[in-house]
């Protein structure tokens, strides 16, 4: 069995079955896109050449007016805040994020004002916005957006997440009309969006993607839109941008993940099989429940969920998860209603034949309770 680099590091193997985890290093690349970071590392280029370059590249592939690459969406946040704040002003780019007397307000729905390893309002913050949270967590109406505008009102933000709220929020359509009804870039984070086409003909102004995550990218995102506000954001490396460059390395495997995708398949059929064989086994375990789900925002990503009666199974899905985690491989699954008592296989990450392996994992595991 070959033995990967961070088990010669003296690091835990790892099987990925929790999706494109930040956490877990997001994406395995392709080997092309590797080797394109491997021949950047070992070579020169202008970088603002390289950059903007990248921006055309995204451009083609998103349908947008032009682009700009970054260190990650997170990054991609705070850019994106701060280009609508100081435009391509250099001494309001050298200011962030003291935005005192500009126009720096960012109107969030409240239910999508939310932490996905680090939060919205902290990266808003970081590009010099005040966020304005609107209507409750889990009601919004459109009021509640319009008459949030003020003078000082810079940009609505809406987040397209499987970690927001879902239900009671306004839609993407009901944000585009009210900021161009008002004369307000509409920023759209889709982070761990697949469709990069999407958000921009329906007529946002400023969309922000990961890099490492559909797009099985290296670490990195990427920011499309009009070409105003792309030249705002590139600008960006003047100021906030500065520590959160992004180098030659993840902008060239970047640029070769986005010439590739569009000639990738969503395997849908495939995820719903493998998933399929896993709940069969699981099934016959006493106190497991195993069923297909599509993700909650309504990605082309079929999870088995596995509902852990703690009765039955003698064990809670928490206890479950750790056992998992501390064995070796450790395992790692989806874990977001933990809580509740159901965990989820993400098909999408793993190698073949690794959902087996979870599978006798989980028997064993369960097993070993009873034999107790």
């Amino acid at each position: 069995m070959t033995v990967s680099l961070f088990e010669e590091f003296g690091l835990k193997k790892i099987i990925n079955a929790s999706g494109k985890m930040t956490a877990l290093g997001a994406s395995a690349v392709t080997d092309e896109v590797a080797n394109a970071l491997k021949t950047a590392a070992q070579d020169y280029v202008d970088i603002d050449e390289l950059i903007e370059y990248a921006g055309k590249v995204i451009a083609q592939h998103t349908g947008a007016e032009d682009g700009c690459p970054t260190v990650g969406a997170a990054a991609g946040i705070a850019i994106s805040t701060a280009a609508v704040i100081t435009g391509n002003i250099l001494s309001l780019i050298e200011r962030m994020p003291n935005s005192d007397g500009l126009k720096n307000e960012i109107i969030i729905q409240k239910g999508q004002n939310i932490h996905f390893g680090g939060s919205i309002d902290q990266m808003i913050r970081l590009g010099g916005g005040h966020i304005v949270e609107v209507g409750s967590a889990n009601k919004v109406e459109s009021e509640h957006i319009e008459q949030a505008i003020t003078e000082k009102t810079a940009a609505l933000f809406y987040v397209k997440s499987h970690h927001a709220v879902q239900k009671g929020m306004q839609s993407i359509e009901t944000m585009l009309e009210i900021s161009h009804k008002h004369n307000l870039p509409l920023i759209i984070d889709g982070a761990a969006e697949s469709d990069f086409r999407k958000y921009i003909d329906m007529g946002a102004d400023i969309v922000i993607y990961s890099g490492g995550k559909a797009l099985e990218g290296p670490t990195s995102g990427f920011i499309c839109g009009k070409k105003n506000f792309m030249e705002a954001c590139r600008k960006q490396y003047k100021g906030i941008g500065r520590a959160m460059k992004v180098g030659k390395e993840a902008i060239s495997g970047l640029i070769v993940a986005l010439n590739q995708y569009p000639l990738k398949n969503i395997c849908v059929d495939e995820q719903i099989t493998r998933m399929t064989a896993l709940c069969e086994k699981l099934n016959e375990v006493n106190g497991l429940s195993c069923s297909i789900q599509q993700d909650e925002a309504g990605r082309p990503i079929y999870r088995a969920q596995i509902e852990v009666g703690k009765n039955a199974a003698g064990i809670t899905a928490e206890t479950l998860l750790h056992q998992l985690e501390s064995g070796n491989p450790a395992i790692y699954l989806r874990h977001h209603y933990v809580n509740i008592g159901i965990i989820s296989v993400d098909p999408r990450p793993l190698l073949p034949g690794q959902e087996n392996i979870i599978a006798e994992r989980i028997i064993a595991i369960i097993k070993e309770v009873e034999e107790k």
